[in-house]
Protein backbone atom coordinates (compact mmCIF):
# COMPACT_ATOMS: atom_id res chain seq x y z
CA UNK A 1 0.00 0.00 0.00
CA UNK A 2 2.98 2.06 0.61
CA UNK A 3 5.68 0.66 -1.54
CA UNK A 4 6.01 3.63 -3.63
CA UNK A 5 6.59 6.25 -1.15
CA UNK A 6 9.68 8.41 -1.41
CA UNK A 7 12.41 9.24 0.80
CA UNK A 8 10.53 13.07 1.53
CA UNK A 9 7.20 11.46 2.11
CA UNK A 10 9.24 8.41 4.40
CA UNK A 11 10.89 11.40 6.55
CA UNK A 12 7.16 13.51 6.28
CA UNK A 13 5.50 10.57 7.84
CA UNK A 14 8.40 9.72 10.62
CA UNK A 15 7.66 13.33 11.65
CA UNK A 16 4.15 13.01 11.77
CA UNK A 17 4.53 10.29 14.10
CA UNK A 18 6.85 12.24 16.05
CA UNK A 19 4.60 15.20 16.81
CA UNK A 20 1.94 13.13 16.94
CA UNK A 21 3.38 11.47 19.86
CA UNK A 22 4.48 14.55 21.69
CA UNK A 23 0.57 16.24 20.72
CA UNK A 24 -1.50 13.72 22.11
CA UNK A 25 0.94 11.50 24.25
CA UNK A 26 0.98 13.28 28.04
CA UNK A 27 4.17 10.90 29.17
CA UNK A 28 6.18 11.79 26.21
CA UNK A 29 5.58 15.23 26.98
CA UNK A 30 6.79 14.35 30.43
CA UNK A 31 10.02 12.83 29.27
CA UNK A 32 10.94 15.75 26.76
CA UNK A 33 10.40 18.10 29.34
CA UNK A 34 12.83 16.10 31.61
CA UNK A 35 14.84 15.82 28.68
CA UNK A 36 15.58 19.59 28.03
CA UNK A 37 15.86 20.31 32.02
CA UNK A 38 18.63 17.77 32.12
CA UNK A 39 20.48 18.77 29.11
CA UNK A 40 20.35 22.33 30.51
CA UNK A 41 21.32 21.24 34.11
CA UNK A 42 25.06 19.58 32.17
CA UNK A 43 25.59 22.35 30.16
CA UNK A 44 25.55 24.41 33.21
CA UNK A 45 27.22 21.88 35.70
CA UNK A 46 30.09 21.69 32.94
CA UNK A 47 29.18 17.77 31.74
CA UNK A 48 32.01 16.67 29.49
CA UNK A 49 31.08 15.62 25.98
CA UNK A 50 31.32 11.85 26.51
CA UNK A 51 29.43 12.25 29.34
CA UNK A 52 26.63 14.56 27.36
CA UNK A 53 26.87 11.71 24.81
CA UNK A 54 25.89 8.83 27.25
CA UNK A 55 23.00 11.18 28.66
CA UNK A 56 21.83 12.22 24.93
CA UNK A 57 21.73 7.88 24.52
CA UNK A 58 19.64 7.53 27.27
CA UNK A 59 17.19 10.49 26.74
CA UNK A 60 16.88 8.73 23.39
CA UNK A 61 15.94 5.58 24.91
CA UNK A 62 13.40 6.85 26.94
CA UNK A 63 11.80 8.37 24.08
CA UNK A 64 12.61 5.46 21.58
CA UNK A 65 10.54 3.16 24.34
CA UNK A 66 7.59 5.62 24.85
CA UNK A 67 7.24 5.62 21.24
CA UNK A 68 7.25 2.03 21.00
CA UNK A 69 4.74 1.78 23.93
CA UNK A 70 2.52 4.17 22.49
CA UNK A 71 2.42 2.22 19.27
CA UNK A 72 1.97 -1.06 21.08
CA UNK A 73 -1.03 0.60 22.85
CA UNK A 74 -2.54 1.98 19.99
CA UNK A 75 -2.38 -1.48 18.14
CA UNK A 76 -3.58 -3.54 20.83
CA UNK A 77 -6.32 -1.17 21.42
CA UNK A 78 -7.40 -1.25 17.49
CA UNK A 79 -7.52 -5.11 17.51
CA UNK A 80 -8.65 -5.80 20.84
CA UNK A 81 -12.31 -4.24 21.44
CA UNK A 82 -13.18 -6.27 24.56
CA UNK A 83 -10.95 -6.97 27.83
CA UNK A 84 -8.54 -9.53 27.43
CA UNK A 85 -5.89 -10.97 29.58
CA UNK A 86 -3.25 -11.49 26.49
CA UNK A 87 -3.92 -7.25 25.21
CA UNK A 88 -3.44 -6.46 29.08
CA UNK A 89 -0.11 -8.11 28.98
CA UNK A 90 1.01 -7.04 26.28
CA UNK A 91 0.64 -3.41 27.69
CA UNK A 92 2.13 -4.00 30.61
CA UNK A 93 5.10 -5.14 29.26
CA UNK A 94 5.31 -2.22 26.90
CA UNK A 95 5.02 0.00 29.73
CA UNK A 96 7.23 -2.01 31.71
CA UNK A 97 10.04 -1.09 29.41
CA UNK A 98 9.49 2.41 29.66
CA UNK A 99 9.79 2.14 33.34
CA UNK A 100 13.25 0.03 32.70
CA UNK A 101 14.80 2.53 30.47
CA UNK A 102 13.68 5.42 33.16
CA UNK A 103 14.98 3.81 35.77
CA UNK A 104 18.31 3.09 33.82
CA UNK A 105 18.48 6.72 32.88
CA UNK A 106 17.96 7.73 36.50
CA UNK A 107 21.04 5.97 37.56
CA UNK A 108 23.08 7.21 34.65
CA UNK A 109 21.99 10.63 35.57
CA UNK A 110 22.71 10.08 39.11
CA UNK A 111 26.03 8.30 38.82
CA UNK A 112 26.91 11.61 36.02
CA UNK A 113 25.71 14.37 37.80
CA UNK A 114 26.29 14.00 41.66
CA UNK A 115 29.96 14.26 41.30
CA UNK A 116 29.31 17.48 39.54
CA UNK A 117 27.36 18.94 41.90
CA UNK A 118 29.30 17.75 44.87
CA UNK A 119 32.18 20.05 43.33
CA UNK A 120 29.97 22.89 44.08
CA UNK A 121 30.81 22.00 47.63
Amino acid sequence: MFKNRTLFQSFKYSFKGLFHAIRENRNMRIHAAIAVIVIILGLVLGVGRFEMGIIGVMILLVIMAEMINTAIEEMVDLIVTEHKRQAKIAKDVASGMVLVAVMGSIIVGILIFVPHILKLF
